[in-house]
């Protein structure tokens, strides 16, 4: 249940931040979802709800191991009730939730908070001035310990998953999160994204499968590519508008049999010199409307991406687990997207002018608090705050 106006703080007087926050997330929708893999079946107090409440809590308060979170949650016992937790929560008792109670259900609900947040942080003074979405996709590799996670085998001596990402570029949320074992390709969890007509789609040159990529231009949804160095290229003509940075602007088709076979139609070839970073990027892309230079802002705008995994992994637990089995593994990490999601929802509801860091570290320390959040969270003298000229600590970077 989400409220608005000036009542929020008077409805919320007498109870803890982290009580108020959680109010955010919709319980109908969850007891929907749990319903549906009945997961609350044969639990009589520790529901699926205070399982993800624990977590949430454990995310935002960046405990590091499970026995840290229950030592924290056990020095105040007596709140537990009304944070949401339940009566009495146990390390046994959370970690077998965590190992049985079916990720599914917390998937389902990430992507539902998901499309939610994209709803209430939508940007509307994107620098290219397209109709339709912009995505990045790309993935992060998490390094596991092959003697504990055995069964995340990657390299010989070397463990691992990855979390495969469509990022929407405009409002700064993850709009898709598919998490594989490591040894996955990259380009195969391209199959799992469903793609809108008329978006955008950012890939770097790791993405480089032309069949996959014909798919994307028949379901008549626009991609942008970094091609790699050794593309053969068949030049049918150039475009005549030139513009700073920009060396070849060409139409044409691929030269070699194979790639050609599997990407029969023509696109487009952008040569751009980047003067800053002193590199020289080549774009394949199957957008004829856009000029060169737009393409090239598109993919610059990769980067937040990027950014987004070095965000996560920095101020989420995403890389120390509280528990060993696949099931456990996946429902931390969704539970850390519905972290992300839901502070992202609460700056934007409340129309607080700070950065999803700094709402974090607010929150982070001030849980078990009872100040109506808005009123925690209103925005002073903020711009002396040292972390706001560090650049991999902000998901804006043009």
């Amino acid at each position: 249940m989400i409220f608005f106006g000036s009542n929020f703080s008077e409805m919320n007087q007498g109870k803890y931040v982290f009580a108020q926050i959680t109010e955010f997330l919709p319980r109908r929708v969850f007891d929907r979802i749990v319903l549906k893999y009945n997961g609350n079946k044969h639990i009589r107090t520790f529901t699926c709800w205070n399982q993800m409440l624990c977590m949430v809590f454990g995310q935002l308060t960046t405990r590091d191991s499970l026995r840290d979170l229950i030592v924290a949650l056990d020095a105040h016992k007596a709140k537990s009730y009304h944070l949401g937790l339940g009566s009495n929560v146990t390390r046994p008792t959370l970690a077998r939730a965590n190992i049985r109670r079916n990720c599914k259900l917390y998937e389902e609900f990430a992507f539902h908070l998901i499309d939610y947040a994209r709803k209430v942080c939508v940007c509307s003074d994107f620098e290219v001035k397209v109709d339709g979405n912009v995505y990045a996709f790309d993935s992060t590799t998490i390094d596991l310990c092959l003697n504990v996670f055995w069964w995340a085998e990657f390299r010989k001596a070397k463990g691992g998953i990855k979390m495969h990402t469509l990022y929407d570029v405009k409002t700064r949320i993850p709009s898709f999160v598919y998490i594989t074992p490591a040894s996955v390709n990259d380009v195969n969890a391209m199959d799992n994204i469903t793609y809108e007509r008329g978006s955008y789609y950012i890939f770097d040159r790791g993405y480089n499968d032309f069949e996959r990529l014909y798919r994307i231009n028949k379901l008549e949804a626009y991609f942008v590519l970094r091609a790699r160095d050794n593309l053969k290229f068949n030049r049918m003509y150039s475009k005549a508008d030139k513009q700073p940075g920009v060396k070849c602007d060409q139409v044409g088709t691929f030269s070699v049999p194979k790639s050609h076979s599997r990407y029969p139609e023509k696109l487009r070839r952008i040569k751009y010199y980047d003067s800053e970073t002193e590199v020289e990027f080549v774009f394949l892309t199957n957008n004829f409307e856009l000029t060169a230079a737009e393409i090239a802002i598109l993919y610059k705008n990769r980067w937040q991406v990027e950014l987004f995994f070095k965000w996560i992994k920095q101020h989420l637990k995403v890389k120390s687990f509280w528990g060993h089995t696949p099931n456990a593994v996946k429902t931390q990490l969704y539970c850390a997207i519905i972290s992300y999601c839901l502070v992202a929802i609460v700056g934007k509801e409340l129309k607080i002018d700070r950065t999803t860091y700094e709402i974090l570290q607010i929150l982070g320390i001030s849980l078990l608090d009872k100040t109506p959040v808005k009123e925690l969270l209103a925005n002073n003298d903020y711009k002396n705050v040292k972390e706001l000229n560090c650049k991999q600590l902000s998901l804006s970077l043009f």
